[in-house]
């Protein structure tokens, strides 16, 4: 085997041991966990007062998005891998389902990229199109949504432009083989083209998702204000829009990760469903936030949003149930998940959410 090859197969190793150890593992020691949680925190504070890979352009044969509203959904259980995720399907379900019923985004409108015949799989090459497909043509007053469902990693950045020296990576199906996605492409691909007038929205179901977009502003829901993200040495590097506005709804922080995502997982899969429906616990409590506010025919704010997912998380981490139960059996540490909201430009987080 050639040296090549041998550092391909290393790399692969490596990859699939950091996401069986998400799986496996709960035996990481807290400390690390609030140290880094610490860290970055006080980085954000203080601040306040691609990554790896580009590819050619060569977009698959795709319909054009429709003008006004258009979503891109890619949801992926990695099926029959050791690794495999069993709510993504349902994930993809009930937020299209939202979009339609309750913010009445034209079904056409809609791009899926799933492991189901009737969809486009959720390979890397097709992502990135799907990415490039989401932003064609976008003019003033488009509202633009892409979510994801599936698994995430990060490694040790070398741009210097993150605040905790990681990069944030989304998981495409084929990662074993083709790589993963990073912060800095989704950033440069979804983030930066948008114009004035146009608003993406993301919703990011994933371990270690936190600035997945590489968005400038952390949302801090105590203080009710918004943190600098952007470390020092990396102030230059621009990761904004070209006037538009880009916020991201994340399952967790960036240092959520390994055992403690490990009870992420599981968590995630089981603690808000039955064996037949499970869902994301992030993508459950996020559109149950929305649809109770709809449903009462009034108003919910960013902040809102925000504020039920994270009382949700701690009453069901706290609570009774059978789903509960089961989980106690198995770990006997606290579950750590705090979703997390990020922005390309500060905003009064008490407005309305719209899409």
């Amino acid at each position: 085997m050639s040296l090549l090859s041998h550092i391909k197969q290393y790399k692969s190793n490596l990859l699939l041991n950091m996401i069986y150890s998400c799986i496996e593992h709960n035996n990481v020691q807290t400390n690390i966990m609030v140290e880094s949680k610490g860290f970055c925190f006080t980085r954000r504070q203080k601040n306040s007062g691609s990554g790896g890979h580009t590819l050619s352009p060569a977009p698959i044969t795709l319909r054009q998005a429709a003008r006004g509203k258009r979503a891109l959904l890619c949801c992926i259980s990695y099926k029959k891998k050791k690794f495999e995720l069993k709510g993504t399907i349902h994930d993809m379900k009930n937020m299209r389902d939202l979009l339609i019923h309750q913010f009445h985004f034209p079904p056409q409108s809609i791009l899926i990229l799933a492991e189901k015949e009737a969809y486009l799989e959720p390979t890397r090459k097709n992502i990135e199109d799907s990415f490039r497909w989401l932003m064609r043509g976008i003019e003033e007053g488009d509202s633009l949504v892409f979510y994801f469902s599936g698994h995430g990693l990060r490694q040790r950045g070398i741009h210097g432009d993150e605040i905790d020296g990681f990069d944030e990576t989304i998981c495409p199906l084929d990662f074993e083989t083709n790589g993963m996605i990073f912060d800095n492409y989704i950033n440069e691909t979804l983030v930066n083209p948008l114009i004035k007038g146009v608003t993406l929205h993301a919703v990011v179901d994933s371990c270690h998702s936190g600035t997945v977009l590489d968005l400038p502003l952390v949302y801090n829901l105590n203080a009710n204000k918004w943190d600098d993200n952007s470390p020092e040495e990396g102030r230059n590097a621009f990761k904004g829009t070209s006037g538009g506005k880009a916020i991201c709804f994340s399952a967790c922080e960036d240092y959520q990760q390994a055992a403690d995502t490990a009870v992420c997982i599981l968590f995630l899969m089981i603690a808000f469903s039955t064996d037949k429906n499970r869902t994301g616990a992030m993508t459950y409590t996020f559109i149950k936030a929305v649809k109770a506010a709809v449903t009462n025919k009034r108003k919910i704010s960013y902040r809102e949003i925000l504020l039920q997912m994270h009382e949700s998380l701690k009453k069901e981490d706290h609570g009774g149930g059978c789903a509960r139960a089961r989980l106690r059996r198995v770990f006997t540490r606290k579950i750590l998940q705090d979703p997390l909201l990020s922005s390309s430009e500060e905003f009064d987080a008490n407005t309305e959410f719209k899409l």
